[in-house]
């Protein structure tokens, strides 16, 4: 990589010192210029694990001025991370943003066997559709100590965007239990309060690590889950992936080709309905742009992790009492309601077209 985020900073100060506050300005905004970054916007850094969908909600996040992406940092999910990891590089190298630095994640959930969607999103996680190969590599630090570096030169600055597992935040949680207090904002696709897709209860990332999830969401951040209340309306129409397909850029073509490969898998289905995939993660990251995109509510978030059958529900409560189920008669705690308070912003409601007006529009610009 050609840079880290604490480089730039550094290269951004020697502007100042060395040109003067009036032609520094000028300095500094030519310096962001050539790689993207604007000094206004948001720094972001996105937990994905690419991932059809990932794909676009990267492109997204890269093709938004009100974002400064300071790092990729993939996780095993819907594939292995030994496909994570290249096809994250791969996506910065098509979008010609090498200068993001990409950290390698969890190959496997803190407790449990790693649980993929291959089946969803291709063998390669891209749908099938073959790119090059990467020629950057990660950098040499983890993931978890990628988040908590950054984090902790810029506390209060750097905001998280998680599309995968929560497996990286998890284990950066526990290495470091004073970080969470530092992050300003996280941003999740995952879970839901109306059923799962992955088992009737839960919804494939939480359900890929629960544990993870749990702790998460307890840690304390401001919080806004963008779930599949929302995300299964976020789908696209035949003319969106044609608008892709006839972009007149590398981002653009290359989201056609992998939402056209995964549109025509979904009509191989008996139960295909006409939409097509659904931009799971780019809500979240469209949500993150624009809150007025979806409409949130207060809730209390709380993930399961016990049940054989229900591990990774995310369970929301609006108001008190907030009950667990009865204790056990060989128990010794005693039956309590526990106090209201909410823990989260949830997406209840979505506005399908202004979603998809601002991913395709951003995508072909």
């Amino acid at each position: 990589m050609s840079r880290t985020g604490d480089q730039f900073h550094s290269r951004r100060r020697f502007f100042l010192h060395a040109a003067g506050t009036a032609s520094a300005a000028g300095a500094v905004q030519h310096a962001l210029a050539q790689t993207g970054t604007n000094a206004t916007a948001r720094r972001v850094i996105i937990d994905t694990d690419p991932g059809v969908d990932d794909a676009l909600a990267i492109f997204l996040a890269i093709r938004s001025p009100e974002l400064n992406v300071e790092a990729l940092t993939p996780v095993a999910g819907n594939v292995p991370l030994e496909l994570t990891l290249p096809n994250a590089l791969r996506l910065l190298e098509i979008a010609g943003r090498t200068d993001i630095p990409v950290a390698a994640g969890a190959k496997q959930p803190l407790k449990r066997q790693l649980v993929t969607a291959a089946y969803a999103h291709g063998e390669n996680g891209l749908g099938g559709v073959q790119f090059p190969e990467p020629k950057t590599k990660p950098v040499a630090e983890s993931a978890p100590d990628l988040i908590r570096r950054v984090v902790r030169q810029s506390p209060g600055q750097i905001h998280l965007i998680a599309l995968g597992p929560l497996t990286n935040l998890a284990l950066a949680f526990l290495a470091d239990p004073g970080l969470p207090r530092l992050i300003p904002s996280l941003t999740l696709m995952g879970g839901s309060l109306s059923g799962g897709n992955v088992s009737p209860a839960a919804e494939f990332n939480i359900y890929v690590d629960p544990e993870a999830a749990q702790m998460v969401f307890r840690a304390g951040i401001p919080t806004t889950m963008v779930g599949l209340d929302v995300t299964r309306k976020a789908t696209l129409h035949e003319e969106d992936i044609q608008a892709l397909e006839s972009g007149g850029n590398p981002i653009s073509r290359a989201a056609g080709k992998i939402t056209r490969a995964t549109m025509n898998r979904l009509r191989q289905s008996p139960t295909f309905t006409g939409a097509g995939p659904a931009m799971h993660d780019s809500l979240a990251v469209a949500t993150f742009i624009d809150p007025t995109v979806v409409k949130l509510q207060d809730f209390y978030v709380e993930v399961e992790t016990a049940g054989e059958y229900t591990a990774g529900e995310t369970l929301g409560y609006r108001r008190a009492p907030m009950r667990k189920s009865p204790p056990m008669q060989s128990a010794q705690a005693k039956f309590e309601d526990a106090v209201f308070h909410p823990n989260a912003k949830v997406a209840m409601e979505v506005d399908r077209e202004r979603f998809v007006q601002m991913l395709i529009g951003r995508l072909r610009k």
